[in-house]
């Protein structure tokens, strides 16, 4: 069976169909290559939500045939369901496989032999499974394209992403795939297809799998997650599932990595507020602060509905993270528009921005869109936005000196080898006093800030809190 090496590209949905490719692949009876040079076949797996995106794997895959020419590569992923044929042109490309094919990778590797030149039969995919015969009619491509209607995709790639802020400390498991919502400007929709949900006997069967393994805090993730169990017979709501988890379940801590703003309602922040056991923690993006151009991005609320989400969370919860990603420059913005989102983030208690520059996605209703804003401004807006947010950033850490937190350890930091970063439940990164194992829970009091940390120093381990996060010994 061949040797593979998985390069991953792009955000955590990306990443966790990447571990669930290893997975079968590995059970398959394929290897695990350490490095790339030593793989038989290199999996490169895409994202497309930017053009920087495009480009970075455009790169990256010109270096892998640069290093090694013998070496054949599988793209795949969102940019190769979204521009296969571009893809295929690149030297070096052997297949390129949508995600409406992604699961079939393994099927793919398991009739490879080490060694085996050439590009697979497609005796193995039928005829109709390749890209319209109209692309392919000209002259013989010179890499195999694998891709279909991304809408009749059914499966959902799940499995436990180990990596990231931590190195395995804090393992994501991607619970929902796909979207049916329309953003003007987002192509996800197109390279992913459906909302489409884990079980939740399958959620809860590798949340304790994992909580068996040792691991203290999960973090959920998807494309939509507010989306999760509408597609399920029967129905389940995504509320309906955390409590299953707290039900079912040992893990000791769950973080929530993004919900949509309309999706958070009083009833999932009582949830939040009701135990220690889900993270302080919402991640709500929110692409604009002025209405004009929420109703262009066909977004489904306005300023003042996100505002109130955001009370909602304040009410309850007065310490919590509250994130959000902003986009810069979506076409037709004015300097009025801008200003109005900057006013709108000033006035809310955010804790930290993501902010991205607009890009345009070939087959969004925002591409067609007149009055594109130039890359100058664009750029300068973001860079205002990225300002305020390290703003609002450094203000969250201030107000927190001086409290006691419990926090999560992660993996020690070689260039620092006298303390120990780690996480709290809302979202602060810290620096604790000493060297400590990484996946330990530690209660510390926070004493200065200090770049994007927290200096903090260790009252006690808190080692001796059960499952439900009270003290044992209290």
């Amino acid at each position: 069976m061949p040797a593979f090496y998985i390069q991953q590209f792009g955000c955590r949905a990306t990443q966790a169909d990447g571990a669930a490719l290893e997975r079968q692949l590995l059970l398959r009876g394929c290897t695990s290559a350490p490095d790339s040079s030593l793989a038989d076949i290199v999996v490169v797996n895409t994202c497309t939500v930017t053009a920087s995106a495009d480009a970075q794997a455009r790169d990256a895959i010109r270096k892998l045939h640069a290093a090694n020419p013998a070496v054949r590569v599988i793209v795949t992923g969102c940019y190769a369901q979204r521009a296969p044929e571009e893809l295929s042109r690149l030297p070096g490309v052997a297949w390129v496989v949508g995600n409406s094919h992604k699961p079939q990778i393994p099927e793919l590797l398991g009739s490879l032999t080490p060694g085996r030149a050439g590009p697979l039969s497609s005796a193995l995919f039928p005829l109709s499974a390749l890209a319209p015969a109209s692309s392919l009619a000209s002259a013989t491509p010179p890499a195999e394209i694998l891709v279909g209607d991304i809408f009749e995709q059914k499966t959902l790639l799940a499995a436990p992403v180990f990596g990231g802020e931590g190195h395995h400390t804090r393992p994501t498991l991607k619970i929902q795939d796909g979207c049916n919502s329309r953003c003007s400007f987002c192509v996800i929709p197109f390279v992913r297809g459906k909302s489409r949900s884990l079980p939740p006997e399958n959620v809860i069967r590798e949340l304790q799998k994992l909580s068996a393994a040792g691991y203290r805090e999960i973090v959920l993730s998807g494309i939509n997650l507010g989306m999760y169990g509408r597609d399920l017979s029967p129905r389940v709501e995504f509320e309906d599932l955390l409590r299953h988890i707290l039900d079912e379940t040992a893990v000791e801590r769950l973080r929530i990595s993004s919900i949509e703003p309309m999706d958070v309602t009083r009833d999932l922040v009582e949830l939040f507020a009701s135990t220690e056991r889900i993270a302080r923690h919402f991640h709500m993006p929110l692409q604009s602060g002025s209405d004009r151009i929420l109703a262009g991005m066909h977004r489904w609320y306005r300023a003042e509905h996100y505002a109130r989400r955001v009370e909602l969370i304040r009410e309850r919860l007065p310490n919590a993270a509250v994130g959000a990603d902003v986009i810069a420059g979506f076409p037709g913005e004015t300097d009025e528009d801008h200003a109005a989102t900057l006013a709108f983030i000033e006035a809310l208690p955010f804790t930290y921005l993501h902010v991205f520059s607009y890009s345009k996605r070939p087959g969004t209703s925002a591409a067609a869109l007149l009055h594109h804003v130039p890359g100058a401004v664009i750029r300068r807006r973001a860079r205002e936005l990225r300002a305020l947010g390290e703003r609002k950033a450094v203000a969250f850490r201030q107000s927190q000196t001086g409290r006691e937190l419990r926090v999560l350890t992660l993996r020690q930091d070689e260039n620092e080898p006298s303390t120990t970063p780690a996480l709290s439940s809302h979202y602060l990164k810290l620096r604790v006093d000493g060297a400590w194992p990484p996946n330990q829970w530690l209660d510390v009091r926070a004493v200065n800030s200090k770049n994007d940390c927290l200096l903090a120093e260790v009252l006690g381990s808190g080692e001796c809190y059960d499952s439900k996060m009270t003290c044992a010994s209290a």
